[in-house]
């Protein structure tokens, strides 16, 4: 049976500006990976309600699960919770599980709950809480889409929240060999490499190192005795003492 497939939704204006880096997508691909789950597909779009829904929907029809990260803090370019109601069809509202664990969360830190913070306790009907052991503001799961943070920090310990939540496969192996020729000479055995283990994933990262031409030769994979094959073949097309 096939793994489970995912998808990641990034969003956020000041991703697109290069304002800032985002390191969401690297993170969840890793977890993802560890737990069997295979990511398809990531998608960036800015803070525009059309943009959110329109992704949300394609990603949740053409995949199991999706991560979104971005769009869930209390100021007014926090659409994302507004948009995911809209794609899902329910209602949005401060929800009373959510105003108490920000309400605890500002008791302990001395600051007011004022009307902005309470944005963040609002939560599309039908939806299930992710815990925030960082700063307190929850995530939430509808369907099978998990709305997360888009702060490194949070976003990663609501991905571990959710993870253990998920079926996952089998983990995905890989193996890596170097080969310090041009990728020209070497496209045609990988072809044919590829053409003898199709159930595999190979694939070839070219690099420059003071003048030469080499690639990083990646095979990927559920099964290790199938990679330990190709990669066994992979080694006799290039033998290092020959590159």
């Amino acid at each position: 049976m096939p793994n489970p497939t995912a998808a990641m939704l990034v969003i956020g204006d000041e991703i697109l500006s290069g304002r800032t880096r985002d390191s969401n997508i690297h993170h969840l691909a890793g977890e993802l990976t560890r737990a069997g789950v295979d990511l398809k597909e990531a998608r960036i779009v800015g803070d525009d309600t059309e943009a959110i829904v329109d992704a949300v929907n394609a990603l949740r029809t053409a995949h199991d699960v999706v991560f979104t990260s971005g769009g869930i803090g209390p100021t007014h370019d926090d659409i994302t919770a507004d948009a995911i109601a809209r794609a899902f069809g329910v209602g949005i509202g401060v929800r009373d599980d959510a105003r108490r664990i920000l309400e605890d969360r500002y008791a302990n830190t001395g600051q007011e709950l004022n009307e902005s913070r309470l944005r963040m306790a609002r939560i599309p009907e039908g939806a299930e809480l992710i815990e925030n052991p960082v700063s307190g503001a929850p995530g939430f799961s509808i369907g099978n889409v998990h709305v997360m943070a888009g702060v490194p920090v949070v976003f990663q310990a609501m991905v571990a929240s959710v993870l253990p939540k998920i079926a996952g496969g089998r983990p995905l192996l890989s193996q890596s060999y170097r080969i310090d020729r041009p990728e020209g000479d070497i496209a045609g055995p990988l072809a044919e490499l590829a053409a003898e283990f199709p159930d595999l994933s190979i694939g070839s990262y070219p690099f420059q190192h003071q003048g030469a031409l080499g690639a990083n030769v990646v095979i990927r994979g559920t099964d290790g005795a199938r990679i330990g094959a190709a990669m066994a073949r992979l080694t006799r097309l290039f033998p290092q003492d020959e590159a």
